[in-house]
């Protein structure tokens, strides 16, 4: 089972300073900031996916991009192992590209041909490319292609199936030396099964599930069983975008699944209001100690005269002060747990009090070992600006990978 990451330009600068929440004045983001496989001990993913609305934006507005101008430029020329630095690596890494197409689901149909898509997966040097496909975001299992209300669907789902034509026809011609998937977009397990069942009859042994993001874990399931059927398995392998549903991949793999992408766990260190740090066992709330000088609302709280700033610089710094000693066993923990209520209080912030009293008598980062907790400590766990964030994110994907390892040892164990 492979699991790639999808990339959105997140790196750490590993000489950003905590203490004075401070880069290097000769810092150059590119050169100098390093990605996941780079700080932690192994990677915890089989490769990046990377997709074309996050390099070059949409309809040639460079709309939507992640990537500057020059790192769009320096990725087309030194390609994806060069800019990625996979050589880097402790183990291999590959890379597959795919169209983004969450970032133009709006529109009536995709702002790329088969063309462009293929000349970005030759031009930069990926291991697997991904057709041009157009999202459907419905579940309607009791809705038939034919009722007034699918036609959107349908036509979306032909649309994708046509590009997969077209997709597959030049990568022949070209004869290009990544590999092809195709989409099956659908509203239905019978929906998907057919697109699979055509998508199939092309030629394709590598398809895609798209637009499943939303559904629940039985949904997925019926959908994957609904495939199995029409499924050729002695060749076709399965790819689920978007999907880390950890506790299923191993029924996922008995269905003919063989890799995925995500960013949940990444994304929950700071997108999650609970979920934020990940272990073995269970996941806990991260500390949240907002930067006067960096929370967009606590400076408009500031300006506008409800929090003075002297008081709440001056409970920011009582409260990573005491942090960094409990860290060290200089102080107990309830000095701790008042001067982070006390920034509270003047924030007018929900209390997370009994949380972080879990989290802080826990101390899960001095038993972790994905590379990156045993070198900033406590700062693993403070809800703090992109440097801390980021790493937490890091840290839940080792997590999560390791779940991933135990899941699928425990399936073969009981096979």
């Amino acid at each position: 089972m492979k699991y790639f990451f999808p990339d959105s330009q997140d790196q750490v600068n590993p000489d950003f300073n905590f203490r004075t929440e401070e880069h290097p004045p000769t810092r150059i983001r590119q050169r100098d900031d390093r990605y996941a496989h780079e700080v932690l001990a192994v990677p915890p993913f089989n490769g990046y996916l990377v997709s074309k609305t996050i390099v070059d934006g949409t309809a040639g507005t460079m709309a939507g991009a992640k990537y500057s101008a020059s790192q769009r430029n320096r990725l087309y020329l030194d390609g994806v192992e060069d800019f990625f630095r996979l050589g880097s690596s402790v183990q291999p890494l590959e890379v597959m590209g795919d169209c983004g197409a969450f970032s133009y689901a709006t529109m009536d149909e995709p702002p790329y041909a088969p063309t462009d898509v293929i000349d970005f997966y030759e031009g930069c040097g990926f291991d697997y490319g991904i057709s041009v496909d157009h999202i459907i975001f419905q579940y309607a299992p009791g809705v038939a292609a034919t009722d007034e209300e699918a036609a959107e669907w349908a036509r979306r789902q032909k649309m994708t199936i046509d590009l997969a034509a077209d997709f597959s026809a030049e990568c022949r011609a070209r004869k290009v030396e990544f590999t092809p998937l195709a989409v099956a977009q659908g509203w239905s397990p019978a929906s998907y099964a057919d697109a699979v069942d055509q998508l199939q009859r092309m030629g394709y042994d590598r398809i895609a599930l798209g637009g499943m993001v939303p559904l629940k874990t039985n949904e997925i399931l019926a959908c994957l069983r609904a495939v199995d059927d029409k499924r050729d398995k002695r060749r076709t392998q399965l790819h689920l975008l978007g999907i880390s549903r950890c506790d299923s991949i191993p029924t996922f793999k008995s269905l003919g699944v063989t890799s995925f992408d995500s960013t949940s766990a990444f994304r929950q260190a700071f997108k999650d209001e609970r979920d934020n740090y990940y272990t073995p066992e269970r996941t806990y709330v991260a500390v949240r100690v907002p930067q006067v000088d960096g929370n967009a609302k606590l400076k408009t709280a500031i300006l506008s005269g409800r929090i003075e700033q002297d008081i709440a610089i001056k409970l920011e710094r009582d409260c990573l002060k005491l942090l960094r000693e409990y860290d060290a066993g200089a102080t107990p923990l309830r000095p701790v747990l008042d001067a982070l209520r006390a920034y509270e209080d003047l924030l007018g912030a929900k209390s997370k009090i009994d949380s972080y009293e879990e989290t802080l008598e826990a101390r899960p980062w001095r038993d972790c070992g994905c590379g990156i907790c045993g070198r900033i400590g406590i700062d693993i766990v403070l809800f703090r600006g992109s440097e801390r964030n980021k790493r937490r994110g890091f840290h839940n994907l080792h997590v999560f990978s390791e779940r991933l390892d135990r899941e699928l040892k425990k399936e073969r164990s009981n096979a």
